[in-house]
């Protein structure tokens, strides 16, 4: 049986689509966002996905967003939630809840240009001036600070010495479109393990072991 996976994002929802169109044991089931205009939700109206808003500023208090968030999600009987591009911070009760089954995907190579404040086109520009030779992108498992959970998989993105945030943003989204995917199949697989800080990936079973 397939995992139930909802996505979270708040921006144009190429990162779900990828995720959606490239499921192979795990069925996108739940999108939620936090903005009404999001594009995310026109592609999730164009491939069948039921697509909820909640914003945390439609609750007097983050503890009733935090009810809300789990009550959907157990409505929905989701497995995994994998965040792309949702630029909200997950209540600690939903970590809790869902502590080793959030993903996050990051627009650069982890410990590095991580953290509050650094997202999207930030963190792009962050890289260019600071001349890196190499930028990426990483899918983590979520905990209660930002960008410092895990890392399940990265896969490294050249910095080209013309590039700008917007050009290296188009190439390293091409990756986020692979590896994200990928991620969510190794834990429908049951490949996946996390140890402490650790992501130990399970070799394929074969009918010799």
């Amino acid at each position: 049986m397939s995992l139930r996976v909802a996505v979270f994002a708040s921006g144009g929802g190429s990162n779900f689509q990828a995720i959606a169109e490239n499921a192979v044991n795990y069925r996108v089931t739940l999108v939620v966002c936090n903005r009404s205009e999001a594009g995310v939700l026109g592609r999730a109206h164009n491939l069948g996905v039921p697509a909820h808003v909640l914003s945390p500023r439609a609750f007097e208090s983050d503890k009733l967003y935090a009810i809300a968030l789990l009550e959907l999600l157990h409505s929905e009987k989701i497995d995994l939630i994998a965040l792309a591009g949702y630029l909200c911070k997950i209540p600690a009760t939903v970590v809790e809840a869902f502590w080793g089954r959030i993903l996050n995907i990051h627009p650069a190579l982890l410990p590095r240009f991580g953290g509050k404040g650094l997202y999207g086109r930030r963190v792009h520009k962050a890289v260019v001036e600071a001349k890196e030779a190499f930028s990426g992108a990483t899918v983590h498992f979520v905990d209660e600070e930002y960008d410092t959970g895990p890392i399940l998989l990265q896969k490294k993105v050249p910095v080209l010495p013309e590039d700008t945030p917007d050009s290296l943003a188009e190439r390293v989204l091409a990756v986020e479109h692979q590896i994200f995917p990928e991620a969510l199949d190794l834990i429908a697989q049951g490949r996946v393990q996390i140890k402490g800080r650790h992501v130990i990936i399970r070799p394929i079973k074969t009918h010799d072991d």
